[in-house]
């Protein structure tokens, strides 16, 4: 764990840039900085959370046990905030956080953050904005698992990772096969064979875990068709 000084981090969050040097300080004296490597737990489902979590650098995957098996529900690039909504609204964590690499996090206290929010509006405005950019984002991602076939819904997942996550057409998959199954609702089988036709058709190419897309518009055809 790291003490922090927030008034000279480089990587505040939007929010924070709005906050003054005296509130700086409280979420300073109230914020410490841990460091995860890849596959650590950053916190885990039906743990007490008292804590907001500031993803500062890398990537997480966020998960949540199901009646039969754990489902990934998506994943979240650095920088941005984890468990508002269940930390806000409850004191136990409905999901759990994994590193998809290594990553930095800092640990709020909820009453500090929560102090914050109350006596600088501006603050308060930006994390509002940052909820409703989550919760429209999990929107989209539940249309296109009812109303696209599983072809649409790969395409869909290689152009996040490619437009939202690398901002480049070229990257490493942060998830194995399984993984990739588990997020797009399919078999391992499905995935493989879906990235081989990818492949043949030059779409992509796909080799290991390195993905390069070769025809954008075309993917963005199939992931909008489905």
């Amino acid at each position: 764990m790291i003490n922090t000084y927030c008034s000279t981090c480089e990587l505040k969050s939007q929010a924070v840039e709005l906050l003054d040097e005296n509130e700086l300080q409280i979420l300073g004296n109230s914020c410490v900085r841990v460091e995860f490597d890849k596959g650590e737990t950053i916190f885990k489902q039906d743990a007490l959370s008292s804590n907001i979590i500031y993803l500062r650098t890398g990537m997480a995957k966020l998960m949540i046990k199901g009646p039969q098996r754990t489902q990934i529900l998506r994943f979240k690039k650095a920088p941005c905030y984890l468990g508002l909504p269940t930390t806000m609204g409850d004191k136990i964590n409905r999901y759990s956080a994994v590193a998809l690499e290594k990553t930095t996090a800092c640990f709020i206290d909820i009453n500090s953050f929560k102090e914050l929010l109350k006596i600088n509006t501006n603050f308060s405005y930006e994390i509002i904005l940052e909820l409703c950019r989550n919760e429209l984002e999990q929107f989209h991602r539940c249309v296109k698992l009812v109303q696209n076939q599983i072809y649409g819904r790969l395409a869909d997942h290689l152009l996040y990772l490619s437009n939202e996550i690398y901002l480049s057409d070229e990257f490493e998959l942060p998830l194995t096969r399984n993984e990739i199954a588990d997020l797009v609702c399919t078999s391992r089988e499905t995935v493989s064979r879906l990235l081989t036709e990818l492949s043949k058709e030059k779409i992509i190419s796909a080799n290991g875990k390195h993905v390069q897309i070769l025809n954008k518009p075309l993917l963005e055809k199939i992931s909008e068709k489905g």
